[in-house]
């Protein structure tokens, strides 16, 4: 039995990457803060607070077992804001979930993925149209992920294991629904990347043959124009 591990795993893509892992039979340790809605999940729970990085190792660790087969990372933040209005702490927020805690939880799975050489996803984000106003301690945060993903696969290839970024374009999740609301936009997620899609894609290249990797996937909507 192949062993998948699922950061965010609570949050609208996190769900559907921990059911579509689950369908391929793997035990998924599902990582999130909510106790009940971890436990929804048909998953192995580890309930960690990712805000708080120096504390993943004492919730993460004594879970692993011998060999983990991927890691998905799915917990993010969005949080509007401009740069002249946003305190440190708002950038701090970001930075943390966004970069520190992938980071951590990365550095705790590494010995356990080597055996197996194993794969890391990481979801991004799609900056297509580029860095609109308002993005800026979020587009940091994950311009920032990308260049941990990019460090990650070139340190861990001589152990055989996969990195892959992924760049979801505008996605149906809550998270997505409160970034249009606070535009003043409308939410229509019929006219989205449906987050069991999503999973699919991400399940697709984790499970690339050993031959050919994908580093990096960009997942645009199917209608663009109808979505604006």
């Amino acid at each position: 039995m192949k062993t998948t591990i699922v950061t965010g795993a609570t949050g609208g893509i996190g769900t559907s990457v921990v059911r579509r892992f689950r369908d391929r039979g793997d035990e998924v340790i599902a990582v999130g803060r909510d106790p009940e809605k971890l436990k929804a999940l048909d998953a192995r729970p580890v309930i960690a607070d990712l805000d708080r990085p120096d504390d993943i190792a004492a919730a993460l660790l004594p879970v692993l077992p011998e060999a983990v087969d991927v890691l998905v990372h799915c917990a993010g933040r969005m949080r509007a804001g401009a740069v002249g209005d946003l305190p440190p702490a708002a950038w701090m927020d970001h930075l943390t979930l966004n970069l520190l805690a992938p980071a951590e939880v990365t550095r705790c799975a590494l010995p356990a993925l080597r055996r197996s050489a194993g794969h890391v996803v990481f979801v991004n984000f799609y900056d297509g149209h580029g860095v609109g106003a308002g993005w800026g301690p979020y587009a940091a945060s994950k311009y920032g992920l990308r260049a941990l993903a990019d460090a990650l696969r070139a340190e861990e290839e001589r152990h055989g294991i996969g990195v892959t970024s992924v760049y979801p374009a505008c996605t149906a999740t809550e998270l997505h629904r409160t970034l249009r609301e606070q535009h003043g936009r409308r939410y229509r997620p019929e006219l989205y990347i449906q987050p069991a899609s999503l999973a699919e894609l991400i399940f697709q290249a984790a499970s690339a043959p050993r031959d050919a990797r994908v580093s990096e996937l960009t997942v645009t909507l199917a209608s663009p124009t109808k979505a604006r």
